[in-house]
């Protein structure tokens, strides 16, 4: 391999000229918006990252400047970036000072982090939602069950970390015995982590998200149609984990954003929100029922949004940040993205992370073509295995159709190398099932 395909490999150098550069500071409770910072400096934008957590203290090095201190850096960033819910105050505060804020707000915080918050203010504003009950300890919501036999979905509330986004159960059967008995058995350990509970009514049909860029006045369009895949393994057998990997298209406002997103536009006005926001349904004959609010960047959504968005990042979330309003460019067709992962990934697991730390990521041909950053660094010129997630590539694809997009990405991953990975291979597969429903009822255009 010559050495211009060395350094293509290990930092992704290709860098383009931007006219007006600019300066971009990520802020981050955790590793997560770690390829969203590299796009962006690949443009030619300066880019300065802060990472809270302690355990993803190597997470993209050599790829990325990192800082100690955040607030040092508000004077110097053009554009500060909160990846995350929890930072809404702080960000409603630099509003106020006239700085440029992407994500945040106190309201959206409580949309998606507030369960009760979240389904209430969904109802106040014209959605259909699905009968919720909130409660406070596990007692209580076993009793309800009791007392009122039926599926239901058990949620905790709250701003869930990671290695706990797993800690949920859809309901199967019709007396709820099932749900009673997971958490009769669960209720002492999962009462250490978690202090509030939702129990919602459970409705069958397809799971489809829609999102959208928001400029702190209106949508940004096109909107983003996805299929989520949360469980470990394919076929949706074994746990639930934060994603697994999600099939997108883009679409002009449809069905399902009128009936949800589009009814909350007046709140976020008001909140001065900026940034991505996502709203995940069941859809069914009956209706389309929100569940619950992503009001961030998703994750892996941001990066395969990466793979059919053409525009350059940098400046679009300069100009959104501004309140500009203009249209997304972007393919036509579909972008399927896969999440790589080792041990212990989707557990929180010390010793098995140790093993894995610092393991070499290979790639046959020096192409990162649809290659975006998870939990990795580069050591002498290899990327290589960082933090303790085990969260460590989202592979992407692109295509006319369902199939093309599915055979890039899969081709992408094939040439990869790294000991004991493991993903789904069956991203996309439910397109053809789920879109024929979805047209049926009249919620796709």
């Amino acid at each position: 391999m010559v050495e211009e395909e060395k350094n293509k490999i290990s930092n992704g150098n290709g860098n383009k000229n931007v006219k007006t550069p600019k300066k971009f500071l990520f802020v981050s409770f955790e590793s997560l918006s770690g390829d969203l910072a590299w796009q962006i400096k690949k443009e030619g934008h300066e880019v300065k990252v802060y990472i809270k957590r302690e355990e993803d203290g190597d997470v993209y090095d050599g790829f990325l400047e990192k800082v100690e201190k955040w607030e040092d850096y508000i004077d110097w960033a053009d554009v500060i970036v909160f990846d995350d819910i929890g930072f809404g105050n702080l960000a409603d505060s630099l509003r106020l000072k006239g700085k440029l804020i992407i994500g945040g707000s106190k309201y959206t915080d409580k949309l998606e982090e507030d369960r009760e918050f979240g389904q209430n203010e969904m109802e106040r504003v014209g959605m259909t939602i699905l009968p919720h009950w909130d409660f406070s300890n596990f007692d209580s919501a076993i009793e309800f069950i009791k007392n009122n036999p039926g599926r239901y979905v058990f949620k905790p509330s709250g701003n869930t970390p990671s290695d706990q986004k797993g800690i949920l159960f859809l309901g199967q059967e019709e007396d709820g015995r099932d749900l009673i008995e997971i958490l009769e058995q669960n209720k002492k350990s999962w009462a250490k982590k978690i202090k509030r509970l939702q129990l919602q009514k459970r409705a069958l049909g397809v799971e489809v998200a829609v999102g959208t860029f928001f400029n702190g006045k209106d949508f940004i369009y096109p909107v983003n149609i996805n299929f989520e895949h949360k469980k470990l393994f394919p076929g949706d057998i074994g746990p639930y984990t934060g994603e697994m990997g999600t099939l997108m298209y883009w679409s002009p406002p449809n069905e399902i954003f009128k009936n949800t997103l589009l009814k909350i536009k007046e709140e976020l006005i008001k909140s001065g929100y900026i940034g991505y926001i996502d709203i995940n349904c069941i859809a069914n004959a009956r209706g389309i029922y929100p569940l619950e609010f992503t009001s961030r960047f998703g994750y892996p959504t941001i990066s395969i949004q990466s793979e059919g968005i053409v525009e350059e990042w940098g400046n679009f979330l300069y100009n959104l940040a501004k309140g500009e309003n203009t249209e997304i460019k972007i393919k036509k067709g579909f972008q399927i993205g896969v999440v790589v992962v080792v041990p212990p990934f989707p557990y929180d697991d010390k010793n098995e992370a140790f093993i894995y730390k610092d393991l070499s990521i290979l790639f046959k041909k020096p192409n990162l073509d649809g290659i975006h950053l998870g939990d990795v660094k580069i050591i002498n010129n290899t990327w290589s295995v960082a933090g303790d997630s085990g969260y460590v590539l989202v592979i992407t694809g692109s295509g006319i159709t369902v199939d093309e997009a599915r055979r890039q990405a899969y081709s992408r991953l094939n040439n990869i190398l790294l000991q004991n990975m493991y993903y789904r291979t069956d991203i996309g597969l439910g397109w053809l099932r789920d879109s024929d429903r979805l047209q049926t009822w009249g919620y796709l255009y």
